[in-house]
């Protein structure tokens, strides 16, 4: 991106500043991402001051940016957008995340997913439970079959009101589950983003 370059020194560090606002809003999205989000504000900058005089160019230069809006309040749908364009092409869980957190205000349905990935952090919380307290974690069972996969108490196990079922292995299945809840759920995840 080329920067415009003003006459006015007044001009040129309003429009630097607001660059670098923009710079800052869009600074963890793909570098594709980036570039394509400044050269709209630029070109959109630069058309609008070209038809301007050159001796009013700041007030100008304000009007047009007041219109623009702020990059802090303007840029917030589109990098919601953006991000979770990027998390479901990439599956990456950081982009996930920050998807989710930058679309939680988009809709109950991402508020519904939002609870489905806090609910992936059961698991992997188990996980570390096990490792742990591995004789309190675990997938048990009573005389009438399912009781619970996580924390009992010590009181249960040790009465033999509840047993645990998978012993070692209940890390690594809790590992496959992890894995395949997340990547439903983000298939699912981009799934909604193609609808819309």
């Amino acid at each position: 991106m080329k920067p415009i370059v003003f006459k006015h020194r007044t001009a040129q560090k309003i429009y630097d500043d607001y660059i670098k606002r923009i710079q800052r809003m869009v600074a963890d999205l793909p570098k594709e991402d980036r570039l394509d989000t400044l050269m709209e504000f630029n070109s959109h900058i630069f058309e609008s001051i070209s038809q301007s005089q050159p001796e009013s160019e700041v007030d100008d230069l304000m009007e047009i940016l007041e219109k623009l809006g702020a990059p802090e309040e303007v840029l917030i749908p589109l990098k919601a957008e953006r991000k979770l364009h990027q998390a479901t092409k990439t599956f990456n869980p950081i982009h996930v995340f920050k998807a989710i957190v930058l679309n939680i205000g988009n809709g109950i349905v991402y508020t519904v997913f939002a609870i489905l990935y806090l609910f992936l952090g059961v698991f992997v919380f188990c996980i570390f439970a096990k490792l742990w307290n591995p004789d309190a974690v675990g997938m048990y069972f009573n005389q009438n079959g399912f009781q619970a996969i996580g924390v009992v108490t010590g009181q249960e196990v040790e009465s033999g009101e509840v047993y645990e079922v998978l012993g070692n292995w209940f890390i690594p299945v809790m590992l496959i589950i992890s894995l395949v809840w997340y990547l439903l759920i983000t298939f699912l995840l981009k799934i909604k983003k193609s609808l819309n």
